[in-house]
């Protein structure tokens, strides 16, 4: 079957495309991208003007929970909130139970990916069998069963030999080691930002160089190894600096931010609710100078990608008290959204750098397929609308768990449809686009 994407924005940084262009999408491939291009049989969508048309946004940093933990989250009621928030292809974290350290647990999520059928999933492997931060996990095995980087996210890497292990590994097979990045010892048993509103409120500090001094070590690591070193739901000021200046020095490290960590500051612990646990994730919500030194990086270039770190919970989970709850909040649902509203409506970014960060780069970090609309590549496409009236329904999510600081938020920007391999397998209601 062939459609005909007509009138929309189209936005491609990989082919250096941004204006009105036709998009002719042949089967589960893009076959043409110009204008004017002529219907010859197709099935003509029209785009409505403003709309954007780009390659399919990709999430490398989602907790899909299955197997084991399917009463927070399954893979497809996670993929189901992938593609209603414009995502083609996410990228899953390997702390489920078991945990994905072997070929049988990447195979068995590929496989209930293959079920749902609508966006693409990317598994991560376990840096250590079980995540136990003890012996590698057969690295190898992980990568051709389909694992696309390693990880032992929820933790930091046990060891800065364990690390220099992993690094090497992963550098022999090309995928990233991606860092959970956090001191333990400092840490301790903290549960917010050290700071004024986790003292006022009286829970335990996390301060933020609990995370640099672990992105410090994986700099160090990622220098004597020459392998790609991938900075994690990066949050804190002096994590950024510490990227900034390695690759200025050339090394071979890429960062992301979640969008919970360009927009909130450690000031919601305190307001509209106190002690609301959905303002509880790991790393915390930081103070304002570690809020705008993400923007900052998002500006210049030093981040690489914003990622969700989508971590469903079950109400029960987050519904007890604050040292108690879970860290973690979806996020598939609210990401397009806040970074039309929080980065590209007041100036920060532009249009072109919002998809780098959400398709491009992700796809180049992890070396998966996407991140252009290239003849022949496959027709993954995001239809976005800039201006559409958002206003988050934690109960509307297709998410199963509903647990976001931001419902009831009114935003602009959303949307408008998702197509993976050429089939629609979202379409919003709300913005108008009859696929």
């Amino acid at each position: 079957m062939k459609r005909l994407l007509k009138g929309g924005r189209v936005i491609d940084p990989a082919n250096g495309l941004d204006g009105e262009f036709d998009v002719l999408i042949d089967g589960d491939r893009i076959a043409r991208v110009g204008k004017g291009l002529p219907i010859d049989g197709a099935e003509v969508v029209e785009i409505p003007a403003g709309f954007l048309v780009t390659p399919g946004l990709i999430d490398i940093h989602v907790h899909l929970r299955e197997p084991g933990q399917e009463h927070k989250e399954t893979v497809a009621t996670g993929t189901a909130s992938a593609v209603a928030g414009g995502f083609t292809a996410v990228a899953c974290m390997p702390n489920t139970s078991p945990v994905n350290d072997n070929a049988n647990v990447t195979s068995f999520i590929l496989g209930k990916a293959a079920e749902a059928n609508l966006a693409r999933v990317y598994p991560i492997g376990a840096v250590s069998r079980g995540q136990k931060g003890e012996l590698l996990a057969d690295i190898a095995e992980l990568h051709k069963a389909g694992c696309v980087a390693i990880t032992d996210d929820g933790h930091p890497t046990a060891t800065a030999l364990l690390l220099r292990r992993a690094l090497e590994y992963a550098g022999m097979l090309g995928i990233p080691v991606i860092e959970h990045c956090e001191d333990t010892s400092l840490k301790g048993d903290g549960v917010a930002h050290e700071g004024f509103h986790a003292a006022a409120l009286g829970l335990r500090g996390i301060p933020g160089a609990c995370e640099a001094m672990g992105v410090e070590r994986g700099i160090l690591m990622a220098e004597l190894t020459n392998s790609h070193f991938h900075v994690a739901h990066m949050s804190a000021r002096a994590s950024i600096r510490g990227v900034r200046k390695a690759k200025e020095a050339g090394i071979s490290v890429s960062c992301e931010v979640a969008p919970h960590h360009f927009t909130l500051t450690d000031e919601a612990l305190g307001t509209p609710i106190p002690y609301d646990t959905n303002t509880k994730m790991n790393p915390p919500l930081r103070e304002a100078a570690d809020r705008d030194a993400m923007i900052r990086g998002i500006q210049d270039g030093t981040v690489d990608v914003i990622a969700t770190d989508h971590a469903p919970h079950h109400l029960d989970e987050k519904n007890v008290e604050f040292d108690r709850a879970p860290f973690g909040i979806v996020g598939l649902e609210t990401c397009v959204p806040l970074t039309f509203d929080r980065l590209v409506h007041t100036g920060i970014i532009g249009l072109r750098r919002m998809v780098e960060l959400l398709s491009l780069n992700p796809s180049r970090i992890l070396h998966v397929p996407g991140g252009t609309l290239s003849v022949g590549a496959a027709a993954d496409i995001s239809i976005l609308a800039p201006d559409l009236a958002v206003r988050i329904d934690a109960r509307a999510l297709r998410s199963k768990s509903k647990n976001t600081p931001f419902d009831g938020w009114e935003m602009r920007g959303g949307v408008a449809a998702t197509i993976v391999g050429g089939r629609p397998v979202y379409v919003n209601p709300a913005a108008g686009v009859a696929l």
